[in-house]
């Protein structure tokens, strides 16, 4: 019997080769979209859960609370993880983690340029790192110790085992001992880095570090078995108080833990409270693969009820012969998940021809993990739901038929099934709008962050690294530089001009309530630090060689400048910490962080013989490829220790947006999918009605109707429906669009045309489809589906 049914089932697909085509591409790419989706959401949902101990290890962040704001990071006191783990005892473990660096690592007469950090003793205890050389316990414990990944070791000592105890030297100035030796690191690690170092010897290079009052490292731990969260958390809350001199009535550091397996995707915070971050992103894309699931499954059932009439003479000859209702259903759903198995192989094909494509796309190295039974598992799943989804309603359908009416041929579909039908393919429609209206808002948003004036001019703006020789011998190279073709003014400033996290509460000036707390952004930066940027000043002059005091005075933006009870800053005096000073100029706001955050009060300090920071250098319009080999040539002339880095401002502004920009990609390809998926339901809808309208179009032709009017009679019907999905979808997609403007500080509005945008792309998309079957329709000769009568 089994075998019966699957011979009738494969003649089926055969004898209807176009309908079976169309039925199985349309599964196969719903699959094939949503397998990939759920991939990558598995691949994000695996970061940071790969450690042995990943459940009780925590990051320590902190809420600054002052000037009515709550400002979380995890920037902590470098003291902090050895105080954390004397004082607590549900502490196991404590380390402190620097920020990363590129350094240059040499050995054997090999240089190399490789990511890294700073980690307490504790590091490898805490995170299950395989080690190939060297113990947990004393990997990070000497002062010059220093951790390599198999990478590295096989860069410059062939082998793993062969790097114990060798010395390498770091930045052409200290020399390390390879006390460990650990495994590249997996892409899901939360970080990313090619050594570690030792964490005492790190901070004796940072004395600013060396106190409670300044923050800049995280600080990890790891919790005793048994371990209460929620008492260490209530504990932490002030710990920072009688430690950290500046906390007082009116500003305060509350210490917190989090997870460390919610640190990737709950990376954002509000008001002190968790709001969200690539989490959201996850939840979208998950939305995402169910929809695009059901579109392919709604495609079925439509498909399936247009090809309905074909199989009622036969549902209605096996009835009147005796079989059971149970037996027929059972059929059909042998069908339908055949026609699913073969979409399902399809989509596995499809995906592994794809996933090369979509790594790059997203950064990612996501494989079809067929060796994992957990894999088969999950295919069997989204096979029997699919399934059962696509097939249900067919099969109960075409049982339900009373043979009586099949076999007189006066079989008709009542307005429950008409209504039924015509629902899911507005319910179709309605999520392919969300998903075009998403892409227009996600694409003018990055078009805005991509083209709003930033406060200075970032391009043919590169960035240096500011380090060995060039850091030593700054003002010759700088005069070098200018002398080069191309170069039209060199700066320099303490921090990468898009990244500024600096802050301090410790700014006096004339007039300040002494009870107030307010935060400000603070940079070091050189000479022709306002031209070089391009600034805009609007009150007094930039920094210059020619008043000696400099040194101790200050440039300020718009924002510090409302925030000071002067009317005119220019000339007042200022004290930052313990330096007092005067303020020399205001320049224009301008955005030195991402514009995910709004522009905050910053203060500019001269610093121009320090020996570490960027090295700003403006090219001439043009002249930037000439430029930039000379800048290569020399820099290689007076730092010959060091391989030559760069950068754009301009790239590494695009590259903060990166998530954004692969999200709009995304969007865009799904919303494609979405629609083209749709487009097949509603030609299987369109062939439907007219193979009921058959009868109907041949007298109205044989009465003097022109294949215009039957076009349109054909046509008005699937507008209406596509109307009635653009009414539904407006206000669902400017809600869902307003919900993730929200996390821009600057952003677009949302306007009325991309509503309409999306709804006449709807309207063109589904006349373009239904005009074929409307066409073929009205164009058949009226003789033949007449001559029956």
């Amino acid at each position: 019997m089994l075998l019966n049914y699957l011979k009738i089932a494969w003649r089926n697909l055969v004898r209807n080769k176009t309908f079976s085509i169309i039925n199985m591409l349309g599964l196969a790419l719903g699959m094939a979209s949503s397998l990939l989706i759920l991939l990558w959401v598995q691949d994000e949902r695996s970061i940071g859960k790969q450690y042995a101990h990943a459940n009780s290890l925590y990051r320590i962040m902190e809420n600054e609370i002052a000037d009515g704001r709550i400002v979380t990071d995890e920037d902590t006191p470098g003291l902090l993880a050895p105080e954390l783990k004397r004082v607590f005892p549900e502490v196991l473990y404590a380390a402190g983690f620097s920020g990363e660096d590129q350094d240059v690592l040499s050995a054997n007469d090999k240089v190399s340029r490789y990511n890294g950090h700073a980690a307490g003793a504790d590091w490898f205890k805490m995170y299950s790192i395989p080690l190939l050389a060297g113990t947990a316990s004393t990997a990070l414990n000497a002062p010059n110790g220093l951790a390599i990944s198999r990478k590295v070791a096989e860069t410059f000592f062939k082998t793993p085992q062969a790097a114990l105890g060798k010395s390498i030297r770091f930045n052409n100035a200290i020399d390390y001992q390879v006390t460990a030796v650990f495994e590249n690191l997996p892409h899901n690690s939360t970080d990313q880095y090619d050594y570690l170092r030792n964490w005492d010897n790190y901070l004796k290079g940072q004395p600013w570090l060396q106190g409670w009052e300044n923050g800049g490292p995280d600080t990890r731990l790891q919790l005793r078995p048994g371990s209460n969260p929620a008492n260490v958390n209530a504990k932490l809350k002030s710990f920072l108080k009688g430690r950290n001199k500046d906390i007082g009535p009116t500003f305060n550091i509350e210490l917190f833990l989090q997870p460390e397996t919610e640190a990737y995707l709950y990376s954002n915070f509000r008001n002190g409270q968790r709001d969200g971050g690539r989490i959201e992103y996850v939840r979208l894309f998950i939305v995402v693969a169910a929809f695009l699931l059901l579109i392919a499954g709604i495609n079925f059932m439509n498909l399936a009820t247009a090809r309905s009439v074909k199989r009622a003479r036969e549902v209605g000859v096996r009835k009147a012969v005796g079989a059971e209702r149970f037996v027929l259903i059972q059929q059909f759903l042998g069908e339908a998940f055949l026609m699913t198995t073969i979409s399902l192989a399809l989509a596995i094909i499809l995906v592994g021809l794809v996933l090369p494509t979509f790594n790059q796309l997203t950064d990612k190295q996501l494989v079809l993990p067929l060796s994992q039974p957990t894999f088969w598992a999950f295919l069997a799943g989204l096979l029997l739901l699919t399934g059962a989804l696509s097939g249900s309603y067919p099969a109960l359908f075409l049982s339900s038929l009373n043979p009586v009416r099949v076999l007189k041929g006066t079989l008709r579909f009542g307005a429950g099934a008409q209504f039924f039908r015509r629902g899911l393919v507005v319910f179709q429609f309605v999520l392919s709008i969300l998903m075009i209206v998403g892409t227009v808002v996600v694409y003018q948003q990055l078009r805005y962050i991509q083209t709003k004036n930033l406060g200075y001019d970032r391009e043919n703006l590169i960035n240096v690294p500011g380090e060995g020789e060039i850091a030593k011998k700054y003002q010759a190279f700088k005069q070098q530089l200018l002398q080069l073709p191309g170069i039209q003014s060199v700066s320099h400033i303490q921090t990468n001009p898009l990244r500024n996290g600096n802050t301090t509460d410790g700014v006096k000036w004339v007039g300040k309530d002494p009870r107030s707390a307010i935060q400000f952004n603070n940079t070091w930066v050189g000479y022709d630090f306002v031209k070089t940027m391009n600034l805009t000043l609007i009150g007094g002059r930039d920094f210059s060689p020619g008043y000696g005091m400099d040194s101790t005075n200050y440039l300020i933006n718009e924002s510090a400048a409302k925030r000071l009870s002067y009317k005119d800053p220019v000339g007042q005096p200022l004290t930052f910490g313990d330096h007092p000073g005067k303020i020399v100029g205001v320049v224009k706001d301008f955005h030195f962080n991402s514009l995910h955050v709004p522009i905050r009060p910053l203060i500019i300090r001269l610093a121009e013989t320090w020996n570490y920071d960027n090295i700003l250098i403006k090219t001439k319009p043009g002249q930037t490829k000439q430029a930039l080999s000379s800048i290569e040539a020399l820099c290689r002339q007076m730092n010959p220790q060091f391989p030559f880095i760069y950068s754009f401002v301009d790239a590494d502004f695009q590259h903060i947006y990166k998530s954004e920009t692969v999200v709009g990609t995304l969007a865009t390809l799904f919303a494609c999918l979405a629609i083209f998926i749709a487009c097949l339901g509603l030609f299987g809808l369109a062939a439907f009605m007219a193979e009921q309208r058959t009868k109907e179009i041949g007298v109205r032709k044989v009465l003097g109707a022109s294949v215009t009017s039957i076009v349109t009679l054909l046509s008005k019907d699937f507008l209406k429906l596509v109307l009635v999905a653009i009414f539904l979808a407006s206000p669902l997609s400017w809600w869902v669009m307003r919900q993730w403007l929200q996390g821009f500080a600057y952003k677009i509005d949302l306007a009325w045309w991309m509503f309409a945008l999306a709804g006449l792309a709807a309207i063109i998309i589904a006349l373009i489809t239904v005009s074929f079957q409307s066409i073929k329709a009205a164009l058949m000769n009226p003789v033949k589906s007449l001559r029956s009568e």
